[in-house]
């Protein structure tokens, strides 16, 4: 559970950082062309950790899933950055993690698999903690939160197909979801968005697929329930970085959520 542990939290640190990098680059840039030069970073990095694994080349089933996931990513990031872009990210960023976490969970449950004990504790703390931190708007009204379910339920597809993937392809199924997405993006992009793609837009891309990796690693070390849940904790990191860096505002119920995020890390490491 430890190295299940460590990887997930590393993965929502990368996630977290990402996002907020985004959401502030979308703030000066359209949203999809902020999402479409990430994901093309994010690509370019993950078919070179594939290519530098050396391991044999993808199945159908992990083109499939790969494929699959990253119509889900793609999805989520555009939802996501715009609702950062119109609403608040401490709204946006932990409404997307409620559906991030829930999907593999609820999925999990369906197909019968059991939990540990302290897995289902920690579920049930991280699930209304991540929702604390996303109840209540603040000064710039309700928006983003229905950007950030939409995000969520891509971002949980995401994380449900990576797992669904398998792990003998090594890091192929994580490279045709980069690549996926890119088509994705792309083709929003191609609609009629202009604008030039910010350089600082890399980076964003590039921490989301060491995010990517990590919980990819994580969801196949102790399944996909129990590392997305974990990973979904991101939000903690992109609202602690809007709060020092733009100021957005952090009310008690927002503590409230973090401290639960907290704790669930903690039932984690004791279980």
């Amino acid at each position: 559970m430890e190295i299940v542990l460590m990887l997930a939290l590393g993965a929502a640190a990368c996630y977290g950082v990402s996002d907020f990098v985004g959401g502030v680059l979308s703030r000066r840039a359209h949203y999809s062309v902020v999402g479409l030069t990430g994901q093309i970073a994010s690509a370019a990095g993950a078919l070179g950790a594939a290519v530098l694994l050396g391991s044999a080349g993808p199945g159908p089933r992990a083109v499939l899933f790969g494929a699959i996931a990253g119509v889900g990513s793609a999805v989520g990031t555009l939802a996501l950055y715009r609702g950062m872009a119109r609403g608040r990210m401490n709204v946006a960023g932990p409404l997307s993690a409620v559906g991030a976490a829930s999907i593999p969970v609820l999925v999990t449950l369906v197909a019968g698999q059991a939990l540990s004990a302290a897995a289902v504790v920690g579920i049930c703390l991280a699930v209304p903690g991540i929702w604390l931190v996303a109840s209540e708007s603040g000064p710039r009204g309700g928006g983003g939160v229905g950007e950030g379910l939409v995000s969520g339920a891509g971002f949980g597809v995401l994380f449900l197909c990576l797992d669904q993937a398998g792990d003998g392809a090594g890091l192929w199924p994580v490279a045709i979801a980069q690549l996926s997405a890119v088509v994705v993006l792309a083709a929003v992009v191609a609609k009629g968005t202009t604008g030039r793609p910010p350089l600082a837009a890399v980076w964003p891309g590039l921490l989301g697929v060491t995010a990517t990796i990590l919980y990819f690693h994580a969801a196949h070390q102790g399944g996909a329930a129990v590392a997305a849940v974990i990973t979904s904790l991101y939000p903690a990191f992109t609202v602690a970085l809007a709060a020092v860096v733009v100021r957005e505002r952090t009310t008690l119920v927002h503590g409230a959520g973090l401290v639960l995020c907290a704790v669930t890390v903690g039932v984690f490491v004791a279980g």
